[in-house]
């Protein structure tokens, strides 16, 4: 049994620091690297992934709605050719930064509310699929779990990877709480370890209305940024190690 470890890095720009990326590189296998619509800039971007060759990290595109103040967790009324347009042009962007680097851009996982967007609006999802399997038709598609993303990513042609949260509840449908609700995030990091070992181990999670769902486990999204974010990681990684999950990048 396997399982992929991703998180977004590369969310700082200009002046302002952002995250722990440095210290959290070494514990993972993937890293989501913003792309300059919701954070980033093209010198993180090109640090970014120097540091991920350096720490034998696979790289993939995060491409995020233009919203730099509200950090592309806020939906914007797009026509499905700019949403192709913009996918495209960030990912591009990344995808040259990796090519100067000797790197190869292993998948792309949409940000924030374009994330949201995509696992609910099947016009959406397609068009970003298509937008991914155009740039390259070898790359990962990365959505939730038995979402109409992951759906379209396959009918696209796409190799997919199922993503699950280790901070976040689930509704009874699959999708995640929204972070508008209270209790959207788990807080105590037993309870989102023990999560974290249920959906890679049984290929189920309890949903907050107390029903077990099931759910994929291709890829586990954490969080490098909160105060023990760093712990937390490491002992992911160790009670994964216990249950005998390997943890290898996307395709390894």
């Amino acid at each position: 049994m396997k399982v992929d470890l991703n998180c977004d890095l590369g969310e700082s720009f200009g002046n302002y620091q952002i995250g722990n990326d440095r210290k959290v590189l070494p514990l993972i296998t993937s890293a989501n690297v913003a792309c300059g619509f919701h954070a980033g800039d093209e010198n993180v971007m090109s640090e970014t992934v120097r540091r991920a060759k350096e720490n034998g990290v696979s790289v993939g595109a995060h491409p995020g709605f233009p919203d730099l103040q509200g950090f592309g967790r806020r939906n914007m009324d797009m026509s499905l050719t700019e949403i192709y347009n913009m996918v495209v042009y960030q990912v591009g962007a990344l995808k040259m930064f990796c090519d100067i680097n000797g790197v190869v851009l292993n998948h792309v996982k949409p940000h924030g509310a374009l994330y949201q967007m995509a696992v609910r609006d099947e016009a959406i999802a397609r068009t970003i699929a298509s937008a991914v399997y155009d740039i390259d038709p070898q790359l990962y598609l990365v959505g939730l779990s038995k979402s109409i993303l992951i759906d379209a990513g396959k009918a696209q042609g796409l190799k997919v990877a199922s993503e699950v949260f280790a901070d976040r509840r689930y509704e009874s449908d699959g999708q995640l709480v929204s972070r508008k609700k209270d209790g959207a995030t788990i807080e105590d990091s037993e309870e989102a370890i023990a999560q974290v070992v249920q959906m890679v181990t049984e290929g189920t999670v309890k949903a907050v209305s107390g029903e077990v769902i099931e759910i994929e486990a291709d890829t586990i999204c954490i969080h490098g940024d909160g105060a023990h974010a760093l712990e937390f990681v490491k002992e992911i990684r160790s009670r994964l190690s216990e249950v005998n999950v390997d943890i290898v990048t996307l395709g390894g």
